[in-house]
C-alpha cells in the first residue's frame, strides 16, 4: 500500500480511484491532479515508481488544497464560528438538528438519533 501524505491508498485500484482516499480530494480533483504530475490514471498504485509518487505529492502540495487535518480543522472552525454568534445555522447544529429546512415532524432520522419512546405515567389513586 502506497502512503500518500499520511494516509495509506489502496494499491490495487487504479491511482485515479486511489487519490480521493486522501480528505479533501474528489474524482475530478484526483484527475487533475494526475494531469499536472504527467502520470497514467489508469496505472495501478503499487505500481507508481518513487518518483512518480513524488510528482503527484508536489503536484497536490502545489495546488495549495487544504487536506486532511487542515481541511477537517478548518470545518470545525466554520461549525464553531456559527454556534458562537448564535445564528440560525448554529443552533440547528448545537441541537443536533436539520440545518438546511428539511422537516422535522416525520423523518430527519439520521439527524435526529433513534426515536425516544415516552411513556405514561399513571396516577397512584387512579384506577
Amino acid at each position: 500500500m502506497p502512503r500518500l501524505l499520511g494516509v495509506e491508498i489502496p494499491g490495487d485500484k487504479r491511482i485515479v480511484a486511489s487519490l480521493p482516499y486522501i480528505y479533501g480530494i474528489g474524482p475530478t480533483t484526483a484527475g487533475k491532479i494526475l494531469e499536472q504530475a504527467n502520470v497514467d490514471p489508469n496505472v495501478r498504485a503499487k505500481d507508481l515508481s518513487p518518483e512518480q509518487l513524488n510528482h503527484i505529492i508536489q503536484a497536490i502540495t502545489a495546488s495549495k488544497l487544504p487536506i486532511e487535518g487542515d481541511l477537517r480543522r478548518e470545518l470545525q472552525a466554520n461549525l464553531k464560528r456559527l454556534q458562537a454568534i448564535n445564528c440560525y445555522r448554529g443552533i440547528r447544529h448545537r441541537r443536533g438538528l436539520p440545518v438546511r429546512g428539511q422537516r422535522t415532524s416525520t423523518n430527519a432520522r439520521t439527524r435526529k438519533g433513534p426515536r425516544k419512546t415516552v411513556g405514561v405515567q399513571r396516577a397512584k389513586d387512579g384506577k
